[in-house]
């Protein structure tokens, strides 16, 4: 049987279906919105709006009730939540943040909104979350936080994380944009640290186009975020706030009709996590059987809910190279409905390390004299070569790949393609060249 990489016949060829969560409930919703005739309630001023419409504080008070928050705050994105953040805890010029080198990009850009600068502590090599032992490693006078970011599904190591945090006086930001139900120890991701922060984006778990959610107990923090979130610059006078440091607002509003819909999609959450921890069940079994091929594990005490499946592969046991071989899979399989461009959901790697990126390796952020890398804005040294983090580096080159075909939608039939796929590769690998 001939690899259809080298011309064979795929083992499929037509379309996964599409992951679809958008009902006749959202429809329901966004009917209900029109009709109200308020698509968006905010005014950037101490007033009575200034806290959003209906559906904002809707979806606020449904969210915290879920998640068992004290505070929720809704806004336009993640990357937004982040920011806001960021600004809460009081990042400050200078200021270093330790950050997780592999996420995506927002996770530490946050930081140099404020003129913090990103300091990269290596991952876990089971579990791809930032490494405590890591991050202990990083921590200097000027350290004032950690962006933690519970990746792929699986949340952080939040009783070591906050152990360093607590030792060192730092605050402790969750990007939990990808993990969404997940629990650690019972309770849930993005509840972990000082303030959390989910993401509503169309590729997410649930979704309502793009939004996302920031959470805290804490009631200081619960008004800074509200502040940044909505022109904070002229709403602190009325509101009588006296720390104005940070308090340049921006416009993260979310609005009436997405509000709507992320209310419709909550409700969806616990059964479509059920479902992607199934599939993800199913399909680590039946991978796992190849040889070169590692199941993810899964934290003690923790659940994951599979933003994207990753598995790692052993170059030595197959006697060829990852990316020839997942290059192989791939050609067996099809595209996925509504995501046609991307090809087959099977990628090598995830994101290149962040310090690698223009941004870190020329020192360039804001204008071009260095800032905020430099003096007058830094007085410490960051180091972003290559090597600073060889876990990372290891799993980016060799190791990790990962899928998205096991979202809900995706039939027995359909998640047995993808196992016929490896099998066939796997079997005809030596077809691939030795060490790829």
């Amino acid at each position: 049987m001939k690899l259809a990489i080298h011309g064979g016949t795929p083992v499929r060829t037509r379309p996964f279906p599409a992951y679809r969560v958008i009902g006749q409930e959202e429809k329901d919703a966004v009917s209900r919105v029109l009709d109200s005739g308020i698509l968006s309630r905010y005014l950037g001023c101490w007033h009575r709006d200034f806290l959003g419409g209906p559906e904002v504080q809707a979806l606020e008070n449904e969210w915290a009730g879920y998640f068992g928050v004290k505070h929720a705050m809704a806004v336009n994105s993640c990357t937004s939540g982040l920011i806001c953040a960021v600004g809460a805890v009081g990042v400050e010029p200078g200021d270093e943040v330790i950050c997780s080198p592999y996420t995506m990009s927002a996770s530490c850009t946050a930081a140099l909104v404020f003129h913090g600068v990103p300091v990269f502590a290596d991952i876990e090599p089971d579990f791809y979350c930032i490494d405590p032992a890591s991050v202990e490693a990083r921590v200097t006078p000027r350290t004032r936080a950690v962006i933690v970011v519970d990746l792929f599904g699986l949340p952080h190591d939040a009783r070591a994380i906050g152990a360093v945090a607590r030792k060192h006086g730092l605050a402790v930001i969750e990007d939990t944009a990808q993990a969404p139900g997940a629990l650690f120890q019972g309770s849930h991701a993005g509840t972990l640290a000082d303030i959390g922060v989910f993401s509503l984006n169309y590729h997410k778990h649930i979704h309502c186009g793009e939004g996302g959610v920031v959470v805290t107990n804490d009631d200081g923090l619960a008004d800074r975020v509200r502040l940044i979130r909505n022109h904070a610059e002229a709403v602190v006078a009325g509101m009588g706030v006296e720390n104005i440091a940070n308090m340049i607002g921006f416009n993260f509003r979310l609005p009436e009709m997405e509000a709507a819909i992320a209310r419709c999609q909550l409700g969806k959450l616990a059964e479509l996590v059920r479902v992607r921890q199934e599939n993800c069940a199913y399909l680590a079994g039946r991978l796992g059987q190849i040889p070169a091929i590692r199941p993810p594990r899964v934290r003690p005490g923790c659940t994951h809910v599979y933003y994207v499946q990753p598995f790692t592969f052993d170059e030595a046991r197959a006697g060829v190279s990852r990316d020839p071989f997942i290059d192989a899979v791939r050609a067996e399989l099809p595209v996925t409905e509504l995501r046609e461009a991307e090809g087959p959901l099977l990628s090598c790697g995830y994101v290149a390390p962040l310090y690698l990126q223009p941004l870190y390796q020329r020192r360039v952020a804001f204008g071009t004299r260095g800032c905020p890398f430099v003096p007058p804005w830094y007085a410490g040294t960051v180091d972003y070569s290559k090597g600073i983090c060889p876990v990372t580096e290891r799993l980016f080159e060799k190791e990790l790949f990962l899928h998205e075909m096991m979202r809900p939608g995706m039939t027995p039939a359909d998640l047995d393609d993808v196992v016929a796929a490896f099998e066939k590769v796997w079997e005809h690998r030596s077809e691939l060249g030795a060490g790829g």
